[in-house]
């Protein structure tokens, strides 16, 4: 396989996505590439009232010169955070629209943290439903099931009901996927086939506690091949380690620095598999593509048609570099569109 850096000199990369139909017709770019950043289809923030009005306060202006900023934003990967913990503010649905708002996102996803190990304080998937209800132009949730959830039941019958209830109310994927298990686990396998059943994507995080896999990725390659009809979104520490060919085992918690090697496992599993995607949020997927510049700017030529904009936003006050990448990489227009809206716009239910 030919690495990003290997590429001839002046070798043009191809633009040519490979589209799926979507089943519900015209997708999300119908609202997004229709109303301007910031605002809803009805014209106002997509807040309802208990009335059942929108509420229409002053519009943010985030217009920016360069062709990035005029395209839809999805955020692929964001919270609601209902208690105070680790110092951090809870995070209400007004308060993320705002946030959104304010950085010319117009859509978010909204991931549920079902499983103990995802989270000090919890944001169940019946909650986070309920909870973006008054967004319903604005905020797209996730739900998720801990494959842990009545573990004497021998036909996993209570997760099948739950995610069957969660998908009924509204849910478009599922994550994020958190659980303190082998990523091939034969558990999270049941849920990988309830996922297959009901077209739903996965986004996961995977890290040396939580999805776990060997340094080389061969339990997340095995799912992979084993569930060609599932799409399934990586995210955070152990997936973004292996942009590299230097990986160690301590690297799969930690955010690896220096110069990236070429013939990492992410580039690799990204040529070789169409069912798998990586999602740029967090501290992690910054690292990933800011440790060696030169590097990612190859790396998002060659793969932006399985990568997703995201920025794990769960606190009020929290830094968020991810808008920084528009204006660090240059990329042509259709690939920024893949990255920004297009790609999730795909993968959503």
């Amino acid at each position: 396989m030919t690495d990003t850096r290997d590429r001839e000199a002046g070798h043009p990369r191809s633009l040519t996505t490979r589209r799926r139909v979507l089943g519900n017709g015209a997708g999300l770019v119908g609202i997004a590439g229709v109303v301007g950043v910031g605002q809803s289809s009805a014209g106002g923030t997509g807040r309802r009232t208990e009335s059942g009005d929108d509420e229409t306060p002053p519009r943010v202006d985030t217009t920016r010169d360069d062709s990035a900023a005029d395209l839809p934003l999805i955020d692929a990967h964001t919270h609601l955070i209902p208690e105070q913990t680790l110092d951090r503010d809870p995070l209400s649905a007004d308060e993320l629209v705002a946030w959104m708002d304010a950085h010319g996102i117009d859509h978010a996803v909204v991931q549920a943290l079902d499983s103990p190990e995802s989270y000090p304080v919890q944001a169940p998937s019946w909650w986070v439903l309920e909870q973006v209800e008054a967004y319903p132009d604005r905020l797209l949730p996730f739900c998720t099931v801990d494959p842990r959830t009545l573990v004497y039941e021998a036909d996993f019958g209570a997760v099948t009901e739950l995610l069957e209830r969660y998908v009924d109310r509204g849910a478009r994927g599922f994550g994020e996927l958190k659980a303190g298990l082998p990523i091939d686990d034969p558990r999270l396998e049941r849920l990988y086939e309830l996922c297959a059943d009901h077209d739903l994507p996965v986004l996961f995080h995977t890290d040396e506690k939580a999805m776990m896999d060997e340094v080389g990725l061969p339990r997340l390659e095995d799912v992979l091949a084993s569930f060609p009809s599932v799409d399934f979104v990586a995210h955070a520490h152990a997936w973004w380690a292996h942009i590299s060919a230097d990986v160690s085992r301590e690297d799969r918690g930690d955010y690896p620095t220096g110069p990236i090697e070429p013939g990492g496992r992410v580039p690799e599993l990204l040529s070789e598999y169409d069912n798998v995607y990586g999602d740029v949020s967090a501290g992690s997927g910054w690292n990933a593509l800011t440790r060696d510049e030169a590097y990612a700017q190859g790396f998002l030529e060659d793969h932006h048609e399985q990568l997703v904009f995201g920025t794990d936003f769960l606190a009020p006050d929290q830094e968020v570099p991810q808008f920084e990448l528009f204006d660090r990489f240059d990329l042509p227009a259709e690939a920024w569109a893949n990255i920004r809206y297009q790609n999730v716009e795909e993968l959503l239910r």
